[in-house]
């Protein structure tokens, strides 16, 4: 849009010229807002509204680049949750954008998922979609999580490994000491978990490293994911981690 002088419903500004154009958030297509370019009405320019048009375009082309760049993070997150799972499902982000599927011909959005909802899915029927870490699992209700791991160690490395049952691809990820020590206290701990202060006595020797063990985890929950619950500290349920040495 552009408003020229005496356009402008505010008389202060009839001296001046306006040239707009809205930006949306291409996931969504809500209005995110507006990109304006205004100055002297005798300085108008013919190119000022391929000027603003530009611009918006530009925007919107980097935040979808965003989007994408978000589904990428979000299907390497969930790479050992996928591994463990068998028959139709996908993986969609809060909006519903579909990251990754299999077994089921899908558009590139699904209905935004939320907890406790079911949501019929074309091609799969009525879902009841399973919060993960980071995104949602949706598959046919019925078929809840259940993931097998196991923690080892090859070549003096601990190597965590999902989804190494009959009928399915392993996923397998090196871990630091640090997070193989991690995931052996909490393996020790049982369904109970461990608070900060507990773990840090477990690992440090005393319970002074609490924001020390915080971060550990939230990067250790980069790697394993869906694999560690929060609050407190444990084995997710679910979940069957099998130590071996």
């Amino acid at each position: 849009m552009q408003l020229f002088s005496a356009e402008h419903f505010e008389t202060d500004q009839h001296p001046w010229y306006c040239t707009a154009a809205p930006v949306h958030d291409p996931r969504t297509g809500a209005l995110l807002g507006v990109v304006d370019v205004s100055g002297p009405a005798l300085t108008l320019h013919p190119a000022l509204i391929a000027l603003v048009d530009t611009a918006t375009r530009l925007a919107e082309s980097q935040l979808l680049r965003h989007h994408e760049e978000g589904l990428r993070r979000l299907r390497r997150s969930a790479e050992h949750v996928l591994a463990g799972v068998s028959g139709p499902h996908l993986l969609v982000d809060d909006h519903g954008w579909v990251a990754h599927h299999a077994g089921v011909s899908v558009r590139d959005r699904i209905a935004a998922p939320a907890e406790r909802r079911a949501l019929a899915v074309p091609g799969l029927g009525l879902c009841l979609p399973e919060r993960l870490s980071e995104g949602w699992l949706v598959r046919p209700r019925g078929t809840p999580i259940a993931l097998a791991a196991t923690l080892s160690r090859h070549d003096g490395r601990a190597v965590l490994e999902v989804g190494s049952g009959p009928g399915t691809e392993a996923w397998r990820s090196p871990l630091s000491p640090r997070h193989d020590a991690l995931l052996r206290a909490l393996v020790a701990a049982g369904r109970d978990g461990l608070t900060a202060a507990q773990l840090s006595a477990r690992l440090y020797g005393d319970d002074e490293h609490r924001v020390t063990v915080r971060a550990e985890v939230s990067r250790l929950r980069r790697v394993a994911g869906a694999l560690v619950a929060t609050t407190p500290y444990r084995i997710a349920d679910g979940v069957a981690l099998t130590v071996l040495d």
